[in-house]
């Protein structure tokens, strides 16, 4: 984004011709109605990862092994714990039933599953047999195709909970929700309803204690009737096909329940097993049903009415939505994550290699020292906190200047403040408020010199600034170069985190830029230009808000080489709020893309331009524009693994991110010459600082979007600013010379 520069008001709203518009008319949508818009995404797509992540990761399906030892029953009645496997009115006045004789009731629970269900589904259908589906809503919502199925070839349904947990270790609450979303999940993807229940980790009537026994006074109470099972074929342990087989072929002829698996595993034993038993137990004499036409209920499963139907179709799509999304955050997540870690190897070792070449290159310099006069233009709105130490340290200068001060319109006496110090070789200019792109444009009229540097109202250069700012033009190549702008007030937790973003952030990328040839902005707190490459141009534009930015992208497009000079330093104020910071990054990002937009043109140029476009413009695209919208996802999906997936994990893979930025940060800090000092505070700027510059970056695409309007907004100033101590002996780890 553009760096430090003036956030001045303007009696004008700059023209919107560098901005995208949408066909037909412009629509007017305020920052208020964005905010709703990204508010229901928010609040929507947080539910959908709570329901999501409550039904896929709270449980999950496990082995029915027993989950621990039986407790007391004295409240389950003497008739139940000894009685028939399918158990009605519990909460009332109880009674079981039992299968008559010679009769089979093949249940299979955990399912549907994609490949074993199909499977058994084939082995009863050719044998002529129907069976009870004990299904778990989950796999209900990821495959409502196979109930469908079961329903459609006259088997039964039960249901088995939504998540599979032991219900007895489940608050009352939780167990109503677990039946009530297994039941809207059959409804929505078979049009049925059903009675049947069999609870996860059940087995014979003599096991239920008093904790299970509430919950199936419960269950009764919701309308269903619990069906136990009298042979458990064991299958889930897998203990070979004949051992499964052996457990579930009765000893004599009564009726039973016979319990086995269709998920879970893997079913292969289940399925051998049952091409075996139907045949061998139907030559017995016995005959196979379902459990309701076993013990003669009526009708336990029936058409799901409208209102189940379509809450039931409702609950399928939103969680088979949680799904799509899971899997789409994780790809933007690994997709994000891929991203930073090549752009901080790119930036290192591009940052590493720019310290090399300017190294050499000041050993043997850019060529004839410049020692030509320069003009300083200070544009100036309302300035009269910082004007004065700004001035006094141009006029302290080592290299020979003109400062000329245009004042725009000031209320509060800047112009004569300014003409009151009555310092040598510095002239005031006043105009009616025209915005700072006119202001310039007045200085860069009344410049007498051919290098021109434009300096910010708020900022202080150190003595040698401008002497070292104007050096690489020995190079006739090179039309203008970007300084060092450094954050003065950085003793505050926002002025160091913003002091952290000027020394990592700003100044890396501009090292990269350098390199790769394509650097998109020149600071208006520090940078110079030859005049009449700015001439040529038509002077500074205002049709966007960064005019820094569209300033350098033109001259880039013109041919001109762009460079930056980190011995350059200057010292301007930053927001001291975070109304104050939003404002100004807000008209940084928005003017930013304004300067992109008006600028795609040299995506498809060769030269310079070609390497602007395709360097330049790429790069801020996807690492300043499509990464902080892809950001928030990144942050939302840590969250959901927090809670939900494996918190060591997260964290570490967490830790290991901070870990690579506070290795740029300390390499960055070393290439700058700061103390290290201030990136203790590294952590703390991922939950504040972070998140704020991603909605600005969401706020200014909406708004670019949209195509409405982006009013100037002036920052205010806190008069932190102090003139320069004399020159000292460069040195790589000079402490600031100006007192936050």
């Amino acid at each position: 984004m553009t760096d430090p520069t003036d956030n001045r008001p303007r009696s004008t709203v700059p023209r919107r011709t560098a901005v995208p518009r949408l066909r037909g008319r412009t629509r007017r949508v305020t920052p208020r109605t964005h905010w709703l818009l990204l508010c229901v995404l928010v609040v929507t797509l947080s539910a959908a990862l709570l329901l999501q992540g409550y039904t896929h990761h709270m449980f999950g399906i496990t082995s029915d092994d027993v989950t621990g030892p039986r407790g007391r029953a004295d409240t389950v009645p003497g008739q139940v714990a000894h009685g028939g496997p399918v158990i009605a009115d519990a909460a009332g006045s109880p009674h079981t039933a039992r299968p008559e004789a010679r009769t089979i009731a093949l249940t299979f629970d955990d399912g549907p599953d994609p490949v074993w269900t199909p499977r058994i589904l084939d082995v009863l259908r050719r044998n002529h047999v129907h069976a009870t589906f004990f299904v778990v809503g989950t796999q209900v919502v990821a495959h409502p195709e196979l109930v469908r199925r079961i329903v459609a070839e006259g088997h039964q349904i039960g249901i088995h909970t939504f998540t599979h947990p032991d219900l007895s270790r489940l608050a009352p609450w939780q167990r109503s929700l677990e039946l009530r979303e297994t039941q809207l999940a059959v409804a929505g993807a078979a049009g049925v309803t059903t009675a049947l229940l069999r609870p996860p980790y059940s087995s014979e009537n003599d096991a239920l204690d008093d904790t299970d026994w509430s919950v199936l006074k419960q269950a009764d109470r919701a309308g269903y009737v619990t069906v136990l099972s009298t042979l458990d074929a064991e299958d889930w342990q897998r203990p070979g096909t004949a051992r499964v087989l052996a457990n579930a072929t009765p000893h004599g002829r009564a009726g039973q329940i016979v319990l086995m698996h269709d998920a879970g595993g893997d079913r292969a034993q289940t399925v051998a097993a049952l091409n075996t038993l139907i045949p061998r137990l139907e030559a017995r004499g016995f005959r196979f049903t379902t459990v309701g036409a076993a013990v003669g209920m009526a009708g336990p499963v029936r058409p799901a009415g409208l209102d189940d139907h379509l809450q039931g179709i409702a609950l399928i799509k939103m969680l088979q939505l949680g799904d799509w999304t899971i899997r789409l955050l994780g790809v933007l997540m690994y997709a994000a994550g891929a991203i930073s870690v090549l752009r901080a190897a790119v930036v290192l070792v591009a940052a590493r290699r720019h310290r090399r070449l300017r190294t050499g290159l000041r050993a043997r310099s850019w060529g004839a020292p410049v020692t030509e006069p320069v003009s300083v233009i200070v544009p100036a709105y309302n300035e009269s906190a910082g004007i004065e130490a700004a001035v006094r340290s141009l006029v302290a200068s080592d290299h020979p200047v003109e400062i000329i001060v245009v004042d725009d319109g000031s209320t509060d006496g800047t112009a004569d403040l300014v003409e009151s110090l009555g310092l040598p070789r510095v002239r005031v200019i006043r105009q009616p408020n025209a915005g700072k792109p006119a202001a310039l444009n007045t200085g860069l009229a009344a410049a007498a010199c051919e290098l021109v540097v434009m300096v910010d109202g708020d900022t202080v250069f150190e003595p040698d600034a401008v002497r070292t700012l104007v050096q690489p033009f020995a190079d006739p190549g090179v039309g203008a170069v970007s300084g060092n702008a450094k954050v003065v007030n950085r003793r505050g937790l926002l002025g160091r985190w913003q002091h952290i973003e000027y020394v990592v952030g700003f100044n890396l990328d501009r090292r990269l830029f350098d390199l790769a040839e394509c650097m998109p902005t020149v600071p208006g707190a520090v940078g110079a230009f030859r005049r009449r490459a700015l001439l040529a141009l038509g002077g500074v534009s205002d049709v966007t808000l960064a005019e820094d930015t569209d300033l350098t992208m033109a001259l880039c497009r013109a041919g001109w080489r762009v460079v930056y000079e980190e011995g350059a330093v200057a010292w301007t104020e930053a927001p001291a709020s975070l109304g104050a910071l939003w404002r100004q990054r807000y008209r940084w990002c928005y003017g930013t893309l304004q300067a992109m937009w008006k600028h795609r043109g040299a995506l498809v140029q060769r030269g310079s331009a070609g390497k602007l476009g395709r360097r330049g413009l790429v790069y801020l695209l996807l690492f300043q524009v499509l990464l902080p919208l892809l950001a928030p996802v990144v942050d939302v999906f840590a969250l959901y693994g927090l809670v939900f997936l494996d918190p060591l994990r997260i964290t570490g893979i967490w830790l290991a991110f901070l870990l690579l930025q506070l290795l740029m940060g300390l390499y960055a800090f070393r290439l700058d010459g700061e103390r290290p000092g201030p990136l203790w505070s590294l952590p703390l700027q991922q939950f504040v600082y972070r998140q704020l510059m991603y909605l600005v970056v969401i706020q200014s695409v909406f708004t670019a979007v949209s195509g409405s309007r982006l009013r100037w907004q002036r920052m205010e100033r806190y008069g932190s600013l102090r003139t320069p101590a004399p020159a000292e002996t460069p040195g790589e780890d000079r402490p600031p010379r100006v007192p936050a």
